[in-house]
């Protein structure tokens, strides 16, 4: 009786994992003959390639730990070859975009400014400060207006990230 419960058993597997296949099947050739399939598909091509590239050079999901592992390795590795090619501005985003999705930024901002050159590290505090008034201005969802006689009236506006050049120059030293 046994022999009997388990090749019903097996026989009526099979048949549900056959029924279960062809609904797929059956489904996937109902979705494909869509009209409207290729258009969704162009279209939601389209949106991911612009949503790739819209963000900082491709940011990891925040949700899985080792694609921000990597993304971070790759991002210190590219900033650092940039720097030692004299590309200081692109080495500069590269490190802050590092910074950005590191665990513990303090700790490697110490270790950044005792292998940089002063005025990298400076580049790259800039470039942090830039990131936190960009992240407070999405959070607020108003843009930061700055003009130039709310910074001391100067003859043009002042393009250091709306900071006068006293008080960035203090922040600076202040790490150094």
């Amino acid at each position: 009786m046994n022999a009997i419960n388990k090749t019903a058993i097996g026989i009526a597997a099979g048949v549900a994992g056959t029924l279960f296949i062809g609904y797929c099947i059956y489904f996937d050739s109902k979705r494909r003959a869509d009209p409207d399939y290729k258009k969704k598909v162009r279209e939601r091509r389209r949106r991911t390639r612009k949503s790739g590239n819209a963000g900082r050079s491709g940011m990891p999901n925040l949700n899985d730990h080792e694609a921000i592992e990597r993304y971070f390795l790759q991002e210190i590795q590219l900033g650092e070859t940039l720097i030692a090619r004299g590309e200081f501005e692109n080495g500069v985003e590269h490190l802050a975009n590092a910074i950005v999705v590191c665990g513990q930024p303090a700790r490697l901002l110490q270790v950044l400014q005792t292998s940089l050159p002063a005025q990298v590290f400076a580049m790259l505090i800039l470039k942090m400060q830039e990131f936190g008034s960009r992240s407070n201005a999405e959070m607020n969802d108003t843009p930061k207006i700055v003009s130039a006689s709310s910074l001391g009236g100067g003859a043009g506006p002042d393009l250091s990230l709306g900071l006068d050049s006293a008080n960035s120059a203090v922040l600076i030293d202040d790490l150094e």
